[in-house]
């Protein structure tokens, strides 16, 4: 039981960092995952500047980054079909990828946190600081993006826009402007995602390649666009992931995952909470 409970506060934890919203086939997730953890090492570590200032930079750069590629690249291609757009983004994940390893070189970074190395002790079960830390702040970002998406003005706009842009369009929504914020709010999550993950793992060029592939898994879980959804996708991701570890190997851990995936694929292709208007 004391085993089993570690491992269920440990996918809590991981779960907290699964998250994010998505409406475009975007491959570049990763690259703006290891764009926020490498701002904060650059604030943080590099200029020795505040850890939590380093957060609310990265993502803003992110969000801001974010912004930029949709102006630049996917503004263009609205029209566009699916599989230029899939192309256009995987070559902006190889360029971002080999940007960060021109400027900080293929050696991982480690980041410096504030936060005390002996972990917090509750019974059975124990807690390093900085991942309560990050669990609360991914809890906070989850819920700061539903009430902005489902209890502000933006959200309603952006939900209208996706569900019909020409009758939005005909209210007065102004499109371009919302997808750019859409790609904006999703790419500084990535990023936030990053920032928080960083001073957990070490930090390099390529540690967004395998948070793109369980991205994708976690909107397949939750049903794409659905932000509640993808949240309790993550968790459910997470919980799979640490059981397994625990209980068969650790080598099995990110395999275990992806056969949910499959399982999912195979039975409810449509993802486990998809809304109605999303099927068929």
């Amino acid at each position: 039981m004391d085993q089993f409970l570690q491992h269920l506060l440990n996918a809590v934890l991981l779960g907290g960092t699964y998250f994010g919203i998505m409406r475009v086939v975007n491959f570049a997730h990763g690259e703006l995952y290891a764009f926020g953890a490498y701002t904060v090492y650059l604030v943080a570590a590099a200029l020795g500047l505040n850890f939590f200032l380093g957060l609310a930079v990265a993502i803003i750069a992110g969000a801001m980054l974010g912004a930029l590629i949709e102006i630049v690249l996917l503004r263009p291609m609205r029209s566009a079909d699916i599989d230029t757009v899939m192309l256009v983004m995987i070559g902006t994940w190889i360029v971002m990828q080999n940007v960060e390893l021109l400027l900080w070189g293929g050696v991982a970074k480690a980041i410096v946190t504030p936060f005390p190395e002996a972990p917090l002790v509750i019974g059975p079960v124990s807690i390093s600081w900085l991942r309560l830390f990050v669990l609360a702040a991914a809890l906070l970002l989850i819920g700061a993006s539903y009430l902005l998406i489902h209890r502000t003005k933006l959200g309603k706009a952006m939900r209208a826009t996706f569900q019909d842009a020409e009758t939005a369009a005909l209210m007065g929504v102004n499109i371009k402007g919302i997808f750019t914020a859409t790609f904006a709010i999703g790419s500084g999550l990535a990023a936030a995602a990053g920032a928080l993950l960083g001073p957990v793992f070490l930090v390099t060029p390529t540690m967004g390649d395998l948070a793109s592939l369980k991205a994708f898994a976690i909107v397949i879980l939750g049903g794409l666009g659905n932000i509640t959804g993808a949240t309790i996708g993550g968790f459910i991701l997470a919980f799979v992931e640490e059981i397994g570890a625990g209980y068969i190997s650790s080598g099995y851990r990110d395999a275990m995952g992806f056969l949910i995936i499959i399982l999912v694929l195979l039975f409810k292709p449509t993802g486990l909470f998809a809304r109605a208007e999303r099927i068929g």
